[in-house]
């Protein structure tokens, strides 16, 4: 694929930047000429040089600050390197550029693929690097060399970088801009592990308070920790404290725990391996952190979970259960069962569990009606505790019924003979997504691939469905719910990346998406709650979005895998399902209006 680097109109003239310091000014002008220059002529590195507190890095911050609304000059993502490996500044990077966290290896994938001529900024490469000094997957080097170096080969990346005094990358067809050796004051040595500790503050009962502790201390500490000649003992204080595994350097934890050598508590090992995309993301604060290492130990470590329960319940949402290796493709509230949820797993077994605590609550209609061996679901929606509509991946609708249930299979089997009908008849009006209403709405929302959005009632027999072409493009994702003012609102969307809001009492759609991103949804669901309608979002870059409706207030909750399917209660309980396992989570419903 070949890539143009061209940007728009673009001023050089620094007088029309932010202030910058008479001494800084030649350097900044040379920057800005460098970034200017996007036709694809130029060195697509810069290399941004220097002695300790020469002004290296508030030159990269003057340059951000700058971009800022300026037409001509994007900066699509910048990542601070300090403390970061090879593998934590991918997970950045991908999140920044709307990928959500990849490996190195998918993310260069991805970039590959990418159409948009990037420019990144990376400040403080020379820092980079935490973990056990003997692992290669720790140092600085390997970060150059499994991501940088690869990025730089492909012609539509730009970067500027800082490297300090160090040779990191070579400055060979690269613009260099070199500050010298103006510093400041030096930056001060690698303190001893002792001499981190003394500066924590401690509780009234002895514990270190990381909390309170200086942030560079919870930065530096455990490699602090790890040069300290103890045989391990200074490394196993942090780990077994829950209290750092909150506040600590989420990079340094990572880095660490990747080396089997380390003894670990429990299963941390392999918790902290689920969560630490998300637990290494920059906008995540210790609140969240707590909630997600909490989320990650649910189902796997009774122990670390009871320990970090207490600092987990200070967030919005909380975990509740998990059930680890139960693959879920397919999730449904189910009408008449206020406590059970319905999951359909690739083979196409429902069954039903508990929504208190996750256990089996027996096979669909107690064994009645089992499916073919061939069905494979990708969403249904259920009638009640017995039938079910499914919606297989050949995108053919099936019922499942009893047999002694007769409505059921006449409710049922008529609206996939209708849709069957219409596809037979017409290409676009094949079936594309299948949602469900919830315990009291009952009513199937089917969408196709001419973005038509089709609502039937389960309850009753209905000749034809409430429609609406809702989308421009196919529907990949539906979901319906009924307020206590009477209103059936319709949820839909499309493989464009937009979610659109339908009363289905009207003829139109909201005339504006509720929301339009540049990524896929993988699963939608919606309740009628105490604070009054709430969707909730599923999105291909790790991120799942719930929507206040009367509000219009969005609250972003991070997800610790892809997300296939999703369920929520009127009590704001979120069930999310993947191949992996089902969970579910507590959210604080008045949190969604409090923003």
């Amino acid at each position: 694929m070949q890539h143009a680097m061209t940007v728009g109109a673009v001023t050089s003239d620094i007088t029309s930047w932010p202030p910058i310091d008479e001494e800084t000014r030649p350097f900044g002008q040379r920057l800005l000429d460098w970034a200017a220059d996007g036709n694809g002529a130029g060195p697509r590195l810069c290399l941004v040089r220097g002695a300790e507190g020469s002004g290296k890095s508030r030159l990269l911050a003057w340059f951000l600050a700058g971009t800022i609304d300026r037409p001509g000059i994007t900066v699509h993502a910048t990542v601070p390197s300090e403390g970061l490996t090879a593998e934590s500044f991918a997970w950045e990077l991908g999140r920044q550029l709307g990928y959500g966290p990849l490996s190195p290896v998918r993310l260069l994938d991805q970039v590959t693929l990418d159409e948009r001529p990037l420019l990144l900024l990376v400040p403080d490469l020379h820092r980079a690097g935490t973990g056990p000094a003997d692992l290669p997957t720790g140092a600085t080097e390997t970060l150059v060399a499994e991501v940088l170096e690869p990025l730089l080969t492909l012609p539509h990346v730009r970067a500027a970088v800082e490297v300090g005094e160090s040779g990191l990358l070579t400055a060979d067809h690269a613009e260099v801009v070199d500050l010298g050796n103006s510093a400041g004051a030096p930056r001060a040595g690698e303190a001893p592990y002792p001499e981190l500790l003394a500066a924590v503050p401690h509780t009234s009962d002895d514990r270190p308070d990381w909390s309170q502790a200086p942030d560079a201390v919870r930065r530096h500490i455990l490699d602090a920790a790890l040069r300290a000649d103890d045989e391990g003992a200074t490394v196993r204080d942090l780990l077994t404290d829950p209290g750092f595994l909150v506040h600590g350097s989420a990079a340094a934890l990572t880095a660490t725990l990747t080396d089997a050598r380390i003894p670990v508590p429990g299963r941390l090992r392999e918790v902290w391996r689920r969560a630490a995309p998300e637990l290494t993301a920059y906008h995540t604060d210790s609140a969240e952190r707590a909630a997600l290492l909490h989320t990650a130990a649910v189902g796997t470590d009774p122990a670390l979970t009871e320990y970090l329960q207490p600092l987990a319940e200070r967030h919005w949402w909380t975990a509740v259960w998990a059930r680890p290796g139960l693959a879920v493709t397919a999730l449904a509230l189910v009408p008449g069962e206020e406590r059970r949820v319905l999951a359909a797993d690739a083979t196409g077994r429902p069954r039903l569990y508990d929504l208190d605590s996750g256990a089996s609550a027996g096979a669909l209609g107690g064994g009645a009606g089992s499916p073919s061996s061939f069905v494979r679901p990708r969403s249904i929606a259920p009638r009640d505790a017995r039938s079910v509509l499914m919606f297989d991946r050949s995108d053919a609708l099936l019922p499942l019924v009893p047999e002694d249930d007769p409505t059921a299979a006449i409710v049922l089997g008529h609206i996939a003979e209708h849709h069957g009908s219409a596809a037979l008849a017409e290409e676009e009006s094949q079936v594309s997504a299948l949602g469900s209403g919830g315990p009291q709405t009952p009513y199937a929302v089917v969408g196709d691939r001419s973005g038509a959005v089709h609502v039937w009632s389960l309850s009753e027999y209905q000749d034809t469905p409430r429609s609406c072409h809702v989308h421009e493009q196919s529907v990949t994702a539906a979901t319906c719910v009924g307020t206590v003012d009477g209103l059936t609102l319709t949820f839909s969307a499309a493989s464009d990346g937009s979610v659109r809001l339908w009363e289905t009492a009207s003829d139109e759609p909201m005339p504006v998406p509720v929301q339009q991103r540049r990524y896929l949804v993988t699963a939608l669901a919606a309740a009628d709650t105490p604070v009054g309608p709430v969707l909730a979002v599923a999105w291909s870059d790790g991120e799942l979005h719930l929507w206040h409706v009367l509000s219009g207030e969005v609250r972003v909750l991070p997800l610790l895998r892809p997300c296939d399917a999703l369920s929520l209660t009127a009590g704001g309980l979120l069930l999310i399902g993947d191949p992996e396992g089902l969970y579910a989570v507590q959210l604080r419903l008045d949190a969604l209006r409090e923003l």
